[in-house]
This record gives structure tokens, sequence and C-alpha cells, in this order.
């Protein structure tokens, strides 16, 4: 059993992380911290938790968060914020799962550029671990400190990997085309996430200069062993949760269908979360919402000289607290899918 503590307990990535470790067998939540007016209980928050977990959020004060004992901590916490904490709860020897983008982007002008802030803590850029476990289970095994994916690098990385890794992507341009439901701005007030805005309403945004897009480019650049062009392009889509991803990649040769779900396959023979469905299925929002797992479906096109690779997850899950509980598993030895199927 682990002792946790869950800071940013009030937003829907700290939400969904409290329900998780509620059912999971050897987590036990003895800390939970939230940016409020006054303590409040967080079963007033949400009123599903009451009679599960009565537990009052407080103010985050890493030294009260210590004096609990706790052994691992959750950083749900917005950009920008969660780099200061997360380098004083490693220097304690704490394990960290880290939520936010702080520590995800090797290239520190890269981040400060899309994040507009100064990184002050660059030296444990490389003290962590990129927490896709799908690429890098074997060194999250190993770590204490875990910078877990953004939502749309995680639809975007496991839907084209496979083709990178085996090098059978030409070098055009991969094109990414994502679909999000509106909890993936996060729990906040703001026009442009109002009922009357997101209802029946369709929009792309950030168009070429989402800041999700340096982080994919990195993955799958690292994963290449050479720098990848990627176009990605997020849509916001008039549903509460959900990421839908359509991949456009080229190939080097003509390719038949069944080859390439063979090759899926195979890569992610030890990835219990991703499904690759058969030939002429394809994901869709309702397949996943309220999982971990990341469905995968594949189509040729009519050359067979492209490949359109769909992918679907739940934003809040596979894209955020599941994936970071996912990552608590590994880090602590316990089986991967605990709490989490």
């Amino acid at each position: 059993m682990i002792n946790i503590a869950v800071c940013g307990a009030t937003g829907y990535t700290g939400y969904e992380i409290i329900k998780i470790l509620l059912r999971h067998p050897k987590a036990h939540i003895k800390v939970l911290t939230a940016k409020l007016d006054k303590p409040t209980k967080i079963s007033e928050e949400f009123p599903e938790l009451k009679g599960k977990i009565d537990l009052a959020c407080e103010e985050l004060v890493v030294n009260h968060v210590l004096k609990k004992k706790v052994d691992l901590v959750f950083l749900a916490l917005p950009h920008r914020v969660s780099m200061e904490y997360a380098s004083r709860f490693i220097d304690k020897g704490k394990i960290v799962i880290d939520l936010s983008a702080d520590f995800r982007i090797k290239d520190v002008k890269v981040y400060e550029k899309y994040y507009g802030q100064k990184h002050i803590y660059k030296d444990y850029i490389t003290r962590c671990v990129y927490g896709l476990p799908e690429l890098y289970k074997n060194r999250i095994q190993r770590t204490r400190f875990v910078a877990n994916p953004g939502c749309y690098p995680t639809g975007s990385i496991l839907a084209v990997a496979p083709l990178i890794a085996k090098k059978i992507a030409a070098k055009d341009t991969i094109i990414l085309d994502a679909k999000s439901g509106a909890t993936g701005a996060g729990r906040k007030a703001a026009l442009g996430l109002i009922f009357g805005e997101v209802a029946e309403n369709l929009m792309a945004y950030k168009v070429g200069v989402h800041q999700h897009s340096p982080e994919i480019t990195q993955e799958l650049s690292t994963l290449a062993g050479k720098e990848v062009d990627i176009l990605f392009t997020p849509h916001l889509v008039p549903i509460r949760r959900g990421i839908l991803t359509t991949a456009y990649v080229s190939l080097n040769k003509k390719a038949d269908l069944s080859s390439l779900l063979r090759l899926y396959r195979s890569f992610y023979k030890n990835a219990p979360f991703v499904k690759i469905y058969d030939e002429g299925l394809l994901p869709q929002i309702h397949d996943i919402v309220n999982t971990n797992y990341c469905g995968i479906g594949l189509a040729l096109s009519l050359d067979k000289k492209k490949v359109i690779i769909v992918s679907a997850i739940d934003n809040l899950l596979k894209g955020a607290s599941g994936q970071a509980v996912q990552n608590m598993n590994l880090a602590c030895g316990f089986p991967e899918t605990m709490g989490l199927e």
C-alpha cells in the first residue's frame, strides 16, 4: 500500500485520479490540495464522492504534505505552476507524476516559446521520463519522476508510432487532424467553453501554434532517429470528453492493409491498453469513453501509398488521469492495469 497526495484535486484530472484511486487495491489517498477560498471537503465539491472519501482539500503547502508521509504525489496543476512543486517533492525523494507540460519538452527554448514562461527548473528535465508506457515502459519502471503526456500527443503518437519506428513512413509531412471534447481545456470558466458557444458548433483553434505540436514532434523524431515534420490541427467539438485523431501518413512503398495491421498488433503486443481494430473497422469515441484504452483502426488510400489511421481516447483517462495511474503502477512495481480495468 502506498500513501498518495493529489495536488489540484478539484480539476477534471484531479477528480478522475481520485475516482480511480478509490478502487485501486494498493493506493491510499492521504492528502488532497486545491486552490479554494477555504478548506472544503472533496465530497462537497463533487457530491458523487460523498461517503467514499470526505477528505478536505487544503492549500498546497509542501511541508504539510510531507508531514503526512506520502510516498507519491500526483501534480494535477496548471502549466507553469507545477515545475516549482515538482522539484521540491523530487528533492525529498517522493515519486512524482506530473500531469502538466512543464517537464515534457526537452528543449527549454521550445517550452518557453510555446508556454510563454521562463523555465527555472531546467535541470530537472533530464531527470524525468516521458510517461507514454507503450514506448517507455522499461524506463518508467526505473524512475521516480514521470512527465505525463498531453492528451492530443497521446492519441497522435500512438496512432503513427509503429510506422515511424519501423521506417515505413515516407519523408512527407504527417498530417494530424484531432477533435476533442470540451473537458480537454480543463475545469475553468472561459467564454469559448460555455454551453452557448460550444453546443451545435465545431471549430479549429490554435491552428499552427498549438502547444502540443512540439511535444508530438519531439517524441516522433526521437522514435525515428531524425526530425519528423508534422502538421497538427486541433478542433473543439460539442461533447464532454474524448479525442478522435485522424492521421494521414505517406508510405515508402505500396502496402496492403493486412500486413499493416499485423505490424500494429506486433508493435503493441505488450500494450494492454491499445486495441487494434480488425480490417474495415474504425474506433469511435463511444468505444473508449470512460476507459483507459486507445482504439486504433487503419485504412488505405486507393493507390495504397497512403495510410489513414484513426485513434480514439478518453482525454481525461488515457489522455491524462488514467495514464497517470498507469505510470504510477509501473513506477511502483504494481501490475500495469491495476485499478484501470
